[in-house]
């Protein structure tokens, strides 16, 4: 019996080795890297200088328009995809729409970069679909700020991939809702407004938040679609990219590794966060 075990504790060992060697080699080092080279700026001595410049003038201001960007989709994308999970579930029928919207949001959600950045130039830029389309109707989009490089052309253009996302982050806590707890409730006499009021959604809210968390991050960290469409905006991406690639002022050559580092405690405290909230998520989707 003991035998056993320890066997399979060894044979669990070596199959992990090659992970953590991947993990320490593309993740583990080039974190230690980054963090080492903004707090020795220029390989000088520990020094915090750096992490203060990279949330100071301009670059505070990149921090503040991504933050901006990444919460209100990840509020507005939160809300519409677990609004749109929500009706989904309550429906039966027609069967073939379930597999279809989940095929669609598996693909959407994933679906960023050149190629969605392309799509909507297309659709929203000046001389996109949708524009003409509008113009011919007397109506001017960019009246009311929806452009590829305008601040709500970037939320409508991540909406796209983060509305699915939600989609499909909500799927397992919605399934997580019984049929008898609901039948319990009525049967308690409690209305279905009551319901969604005291177990609904307390029990979808960490789901929820989780959800929105990680749709938060992920705005965030966005490069490509965001590069595409407005290479000189001022994005925390955006401006990382700049920096690294030597385009800064003699004494500032760290400063890129200090935003970087900046981006990775942002992570960081995200991953702790969304690992709680999924905690109580399987408190109940496990009972």
């Amino acid at each position: 019996m003991f035998s056993q075990t320890n066997s399979d504790t060894r044979i669990g060992l070596y199959v992990a080795i090659p992970f953590v060697l991947f993990m320490g080699l593309f993740l583990i080092y080039p974190t230690v890297a980054i963090v080492g080279s903004a707090l020795s700026p220029g390989e000088s001595d520990f020094s915090l200088i750096g992490l203060g410049n990279a949330l100071s003038g301009s670059y505070r201001q990149g921090f503040l328009n991504s933050t901006a960007l990444a919460a209100t989709t990840a509020l507005i994308g939160g809300v519409l995809g677990l609004t749109l999970a929500t009706i989904m579930r309550s429906l039966d029928r027609p069967r073939w729409l379930h597999s279809t919207l989940d095929s669609w949001s598996a693909v959407a959600s994933q679906l960023g970069g050149v190629p969605l950045a392309f799509a909507f130039i297309a659709a929203i830029g000046t001389q996109g679909l949708l524009t003409k389309l509008f113009g011919q109707l007397g109506i001017d989009i960019n009246d009311f700020g929806i452009s590829p490089t305008g601040f709500w052309g970037l939320v409508v253009v991540y909406l796209y991939f983060q509305i699915p996302l939600m989609f499909l982050v909500s799927l397992p806590a919605l399934n997580g809702l019984r049929k008898t707890w609901r039948e319990a409730a009525a049967l308690m006499g409690a209305s279905p407004t009551r319901y969604w009021l005291r177990v609904g959604i307390p029990i979808l809210a960490p789901a929820a938040l989780g959800g929105m968390l990680l749709l938060f991050v992920n705005s965030f960290a966005a490069y490509a679609t965001a590069y595409v469409l407005d290479p000189g905006g001022a994005l925390v991406p955006l401006q990382i990219r700049f920096l690294l690639q030597g385009n800064v002022i003699s004494g500032e050559e760290d400063l890129g590794y200090a935003i970087v580092t900046w981006v990775i405690a942002l992570l960081l405290a995200s991953l702790f966060l969304l690992t709680y909230l999924q905690r109580r998520t399987l408190r109940w989707t496990r009972s």
